[in-house]
């Protein structure tokens, strides 16, 4: 069994209906908040996460009984590029995955989106923020750890949004109880292989470009340029 992509069939056709048109307005608002707020600077890296992200999760990591889990990477983007455009990359990348992987079903598509990418991206990097205020002081360091910490609950968002979907339009041979139980207990092991992850990556780009990092704006200072050679010589 893999966590988290939804096939089709699973959930009924007016939930995953419902779901999609959520989807799609989410969408819109991304596009129309990134058109006024993405720095210039920021538009390859975009592109760079998504590639990552995708990168990622196709590398799928044991868990228990059976199950596999893989980098959601919803924080990680929001974290690098803000909530808005990082919900648009990995929108791309589950878009990918359905179309030529059949990994999620079309028909759970939107399903998908809401949980992984908009719930993700957004309910991750509001978790985000609320760590930052607290862990900032210690500058990089700080942001990395409150990103890695936001990102370990972001699968089990996306397991407890999976749940009430399915307590609206799953079938009746499973409990709601026993799928809760089942999907945020997985997840929850998921989230640490996911914030170890985002952790390890927020701090490589803040070590480098930390002007690059949406969410450390203000916070983290780009270090300065070495000194030419001859200047430090003489």
């Amino acid at each position: 069994m893999l966590a988290m992509h939804i096939p089709d069939g699973f959930i009924d056709a007016p939930v995953s209906l419902v779901a999609g048109l959520l989807a799609v307005a989410g969408i819109a608002v991304c596009l129309r908040m990134t058109a006024r707020s993405l720095d210039e600077r920021q538009v390859p890296v975009v592109g760079l996460v998504a590639a990552f992200v995708f990168a990622a999760q196709m590398l799928n990591f044991p868990v228990a009984n059976g199950t596999s889990g893989h980098l959601l990477g919803a924080v990680l983007a929001a974290v690098l590029v803000g909530p808005a455009a990082g919900a648009l990359a990995v929108t791309v990348v589950l878009t990918v995955q359905a179309l030529l992987f059949a990994d999620g079903g079309l028909s759970a598509l939107g399903l998908n989106v809401v949980n992984m990418a908009l719930l993700g991206a957004f309910g991750g990097y509001v978790v985000f923020v609320g760590l930052r205020a607290v862990l900032a002081g210690a500058r990089s360091g700080g942001v990395a750890l409150a990103a890695g910490l936001a990102a370990a609950t972001a699968p089990v968002l996306a397991a407890l949004a999976f749940t009430a979907e399915f307590a609206l339009g799953g079938n009746d041979a499973v409990s709601v109880r026993s799928v809760a139980a089942a999907m945020v207990g997985v997840h929850a092991l998921i989230g640490v292989g996911e914030g170890i992850i985002t952790m390890l990556a927020v701090g490589s780009v803040l070590a480098m470009r930390p002007d690059l990092v949406h969410g450390a704006r203000g916070l983290v200072p780009r270090p300065a340029p070495a000194a030419p050679l001859a200047a430090r010589v003489s």
